[in-house]
Parts: C-alpha cells; structure tokens; sequence
C-alpha cells in the first residue's frame, strides 16, 4: 500500500490535547492532512476502538486513511486502514491478520533494527525522537537529522521522521532521506490546529516536490 498522501501522520495524544480530538482531527482534514493515528495506549482496546471510531468517522468526510498505534487485533476490530507497531512487535502477524491492503507500519530507533526485519512486509518505518520533544521523553537521544540518514540508508522502506518536528526542521528531514513527517504534541496543544497543520504541509509540499 502506498502512503497516503500528503505524507503528514497526525498521531493523538488527548492527555495533551488543549480541544477534543475529534475538533482538532477536522481542523487537520480540512486543513489538508490526510493520514490520521489513535495512539492512546493507557486505554483498553475496546476503550481505543471506541475512541477511534469516531475519529475515523470525523476523517471519512475528507476520505482520510486513518490508523491505530497498537494491536493489528484493535485494527482489525475498529475497521482501522492499519496499525503502527511499536518496536519490538511482529508485522508478519500484522500482515497475516490485516491482509495485504492494510497500512502496516513499525517504530524505529536505530538502523540495527532494520537488519532483521521482514522484506515486502511493512510500508513504512517510523523513526525518532528526531528532535528534543515535550511528548516522549524518555526515548533516547534525539536523533537529528544525521540519525534520521542513516534510518534511511538502511531502510528499504520509506522513512517517517517524528518528534520535535517544526516547519523549520521539514527541510533538514527531508533532505536527510525522510518520505514524511509525523506531529503529535505541537498540534495536540495548539488552539489553531489546523493553521498549524497547514503550514507543515505547506512546507512539506514544497521541500518533497524538490526531491
């Protein structure tokens, strides 16, 4: 499955989020996003199944591709285009349970952990911290645009950078090899999600046109 396009990942956060989620995910629809992901992992998966449900519905009206970050099982059970694994988890299993038009993606820290992976199996990879990030800390140094070249050269998969990522960062990730950006805090505690959203992806059209 392609990315879908553009290649901007709105992921939740609603411990974060300054309006309800389902607010903030129109703004971005109607701001141009496109690719939405439920990431609640305190909840259950009937509680994140029913969160998401109305947030899939919310992106239905701009034909928005919208994700779980968890199980394939929660994916599969909430309609979900696909799931975005953490680090660790199995996209074989993924992909036997999703079939093969699921969106199936996988976090990702360092290049070593793309030395075993599966080929012709995930879509994509996420990878950071790429900066210093108020959402996640804890994760490690912040990779930098350096980190994220060496994800990409060893990835045969589009890369996804994440954290920390600014409208003046998009360039520097961009020409490091990353196919997108992913936001989760900037936009979760803006009170203009959707300017905010807009003018990353007014950006980011102009730096992956270049490339």
């Amino acid at each position: 499955m392609r990315l879908p396009s553009p290649p901007l990942l709105l992921v939740t956060d609603r411990s974060q989020a300054r309006l309800p989620l389902t607010d903030i995910v129109s703004e971005a629809c109607a701001a141009g996003c496109r690719w939405i992901s439920l990431r609640e992992k305190d909840l259950s998966e009937d509680e994140q199944i029913a969160l998401f449900d109305g947030l899939r519905r919310t992106a239905q009206n701009w034909r928005g591709c919208t994700t779980i970050h968890g199980s394939a099982r929660a994916a599969k059970s909430g309609g979900a285009h696909g799931v975005h694994l953490m680090a660790g988890n199995d996209p074989i299993a993924a992909r036997a349970l999703l079939g093969s038009d699921a969106l199936i993606g996988l976090s990702v820290h360092h290049p070593r952990e793309l030395e075993n992976l599966p080929r012709d199996v995930l879509d994509y990879v996420i990878a950071g911290p790429t900066y210093e990030t108020e959402s996640k800390p804890g994760y490690g140094p912040a990779l930098g645009a350096a980190g994220i070249a060496a994800i990409a050269a060893a990835s045969n998969v589009p890369v996804i950078a994440i954290g920390g990522i600014t409208p003046e960062h998009v360039s520097d990730v961009t020409e490091a090899g990353a196919a997108g950006i992913a936001v989760m805090g900037a936009i979760m505690r803006s009170a203009t999600p959707g300017r905010d959203v807009a003018r990353l992806l007014e950006v980011l059209a102009s730096k992956t046109a270049l490339t």
